[in-house]
């Protein structure tokens, strides 16, 4: 397995993980309550790790040329 297909693990870890510790109605962010920041935070941060790997793996730059 490749290290770069580790950055895969963080959203799960961010978003199971990391609930039990942001379960908080305040503060808000956004006019949010902290919690649901934090989920459509980690769904967006999502997109961008798994555009990363994307980027990295060699895999995809064989179809470019």
């Amino acid at each position: 397995m490749k290290p770069y297909y580790l950055l895969a693990v963080l959203p799960f870890i961010a978003i199971l993980g990391g609930a039990a510790f942001v379960n908080r109605i305040e503060p808000y962010v956004l006019g949010l309550p902290f919690f649901l920041f934090w989920i459509i935070l980690w769904a967006v941060l999502c997109s961008v790790i798994m555009f990363i790997i994307y980027r990295l793996d060699p895999l995809n730059k064989e179809n470019e040329e």
